[in-house]
Order: C-alpha cells, then sequence, then structure tokens
C-alpha cells in the first residue's frame, strides 16, 4: 500500500459557526454573540473580513470606519485589505484631538461618540464597519458624524445582524445600505 497523504476535506464552517453565545452577559436573559472566537481563528477571521468586502467589490472607498471597539479590528482588517486608511469612531473623551461628538440613545439613557474633526474630507466615500448591528443606534451616530464631515457612507458591513431589534430598518430608513454576515434571533 503506498503512502498517499490524506485528503483534506473541504471546511464547510461559515462565519456563524465560529460565533459562540454565552447565556446571561451581560445581564440575565441576554444571549450575547460573542466574536472573539471568530477572530481567534484564522481561517474564520479571513473569511469574514473576505465576506465583509464581498458585497463593495468594485465600489470606490476612500476610507474604512470602525466603531468602537470591535469594529476597530474589522476595520482595520477591512482598510488593509482595500489599501485605504482607517478612522475609527471612539466613545467620548477618548480621542486625544479636537472631535465632533454625536448623541444616541442606549436602552436607558444614552451614549456619546466622537471623530477628529480632520479625519474625514468633504466628498470621502466611506464604509462603516461593526461587529454587531442590533438596534443602529451607534450605526446612526457613526453616519451622523461621517456626513457632518462631508463624507458619503456607501454601506454600513456587521457580521452579526439582530433583526429583531430593528437596527437594519433603522439605517435603510436613513438611505444607507446594509450588509451582514449572519443574523441571530433573540436579543
Amino acid at each position: 500500500m503506498q503512502n498517499r497523504p490524506e485528503k483534506r476535506r473541504r471546511d464547510s464552517r461559515t462565519v456563524r459557526d465560529y460565533i459562540r453565545t454565552i447565556v446571561d452577559f451581560p445581564h440575565e436573559g441576554i444571549l450575547f454573540r460573542d466574536v472573539t472566537t471568530l477572530f481567534a481563528d484564522a481561517r474564520g477571521f479571513r473569511m469574514a473580513v473576505d465576506q465583509l468586502l464581498a458585497a463593495y467589490a468594485g465600489e470606490a472607498i476612500d476610507k474604512v470606519v470602525g466603531l468602537e471597539a470591535r469594529g476597530f479590528i474589522l476595520g482595520g482588517a477591512v482598510a488593509h485589505q482595500l489599501s485605504v486608511g482607517f478612522v475609527p469612531i471612539r466613545k467620548k473623551g477618548k480621542l486625544p484631538g479636537a472631535t465632533i461628538s454625536q448623541a444616541y440613545a442606549l436602552e436607558y439613557g444614552e451614549a456619546v461618540m466622537e471623530i477628529h474633526d480632520d479625519a474625514l474630507k468633504p466628498g470621502e466615500r466611506v464604509l462603516i464597519v461593526d461587529d454587531l448591528l442590533a438596534t443602529g443606534g451607534t450605526a446612526a451616530a457613526g453616519i451622523s458624524l461621517c456626513e457632518r464631515l462631508g463624507a458619503e457612507v456607501v454601506g454600513c458591513a456587521f457580521v452579526i445582524e439582530l433583526p429583531e431589534l430593528g437596527g437594519r430598518a433603522l439605517l435603510e430608513g436613513l438611505g444607507h445600505e446594509v450588509h451582514a454576515l449572519t443574523s441571530f434571533e433573540g436579543a
């Protein structure tokens, strides 16, 4: 019998298969969709980045904007693949230079996001990237900040969408294309 290398079985996993669910985090009744397991796996991470990019093939994009914090990981990788700059949108008080800010509603209260006031130029075409689309509040604040600087948002890309929380409807209602790699029912 000849020694033949084993044939590699084709891995049929999807991005969703790399995401774990943690029950009752950060509060009881919450099903937390954890993308750190996706990021930790080279194949899964590459798959996610490639699929986020595929939706915008042929689209002229000048900058990728990542929403704090996991959007920095994804957005940085997407920007690298596109050979364009990366711009972070952070929680209030985290950026060192002059900023503009945008408040948005949370389930209980309000939060504020900021961007450097010179991060985008008028007319630049940007792609907004984050790990999760839930209510859409964070993404809508990010869109507002980009548009206030004169940039054109060409799309919003997410790994996960929680459809029953209405984020897609909010962003599409604002006139923006939404792309999500997978969705999970239940919040």
